[in-house]
């Protein structure tokens, strides 16, 4: 009897590999609802990184130099109260905090008020020459009461007002408007002017927009070039 229960109680192969695939099953099952619930975590993420897109896309262009300067501009008062409820001078306090190279750098740049950084399209140009224009103007108040009460009620004309033709400019204006040119005019062959020619070197070319064609080439390609080209001069290129 003895033997038949230990007989019994050993599993047979069948159930050892039903219990295998039921824990291979859940295996699969566990992996799978961690899998299902990464995804819903990564759709959750990604739906709140959309919305928070938005909201930055929707935001004005500068809406971070705007909140940089509002956060500084709270931090800025807030030092002040400090400052005046110990009884200190804010301004002398604040240059403590400035070093030496921040203080040339601002200094150099008040004393640069209109930097040219170069040509960057016809507007701002324009704009930058009238900017000039009009820092040179020196208002002649002798010949603005003369010319205002020459015309009358048409100094300030409306849309029944008929005056065009009738300003005549005096010499002052003519010369000066004439020196304005000449120097547009020598300011601008400083830019255009032509290079030297050098008569030693290698006529590659045959006109000269070739040449000018030629130069680029050689600006951007010259130094991937310039073994092929020896050995071409010298008759050894395979």
């Amino acid at each position: 009897m003895a033997s038949s229960g230990e007989e019994e109680s050993v599993p047979t192969a069948q159930e050892s590999t039903e219990t295998s695939a039921s824990t291979k099953r859940e295996e699969r099952l566990r992996k799978f609802r961690e899998l299902h619930f990464k995804r819903n975590e990564a759709r959750k993420l990604n739906h709140q990184e959309v919305v928070e897109e938005d909201k930055r896309l929707k935001l004005p262009s500068n809406w971070e130099a705007k909140r940089a300067r509002l956060e500084w501009e709270v931090a800025d008062n807030e030092k002040k109260k400090e400052c005046a409820e110990r009884g200190e001078d804010y301004n002398r306090v604040k240059l403590m905090d400035i070093t030496a190279d921040d203080a040339e750098r601002w200094a150099r740049k008040k004393k640069k008020k209109n930097p040219d950084t170069g040509f960057a399209g016809y507007a701002e140009a324009q704009l930058r020459q009238y900017q000039r224009l009009t820092k040179q103007i020196k208002p002649d108040m002798q010949n603005y009461e003369k010319q205002r009460e020459e015309c009358g009620e048409d100094f300030h004309p409306t849309s029944n007002s008929l005056i065009h033709g009738t300003h005549v400019p005096g010499e002052d204006c003519i010369d000066r408007m004439v020196d304005d040119v000449e120097k547009q005019i020598e300011k601008r062959a400083k830019y255009s002017r032509r290079r030297a020619y050098n008569d030693d070197a290698d006529i590659d070319y045959i006109n000269e927009r070739n040449a000018k064609f030629n130069k680029k080439a050689e600006r951007f390609y010259g130094k991937y070039t310039a073994e092929i080209k020896q050995n071409l001069e010298r008759g050894t290129a395979v």
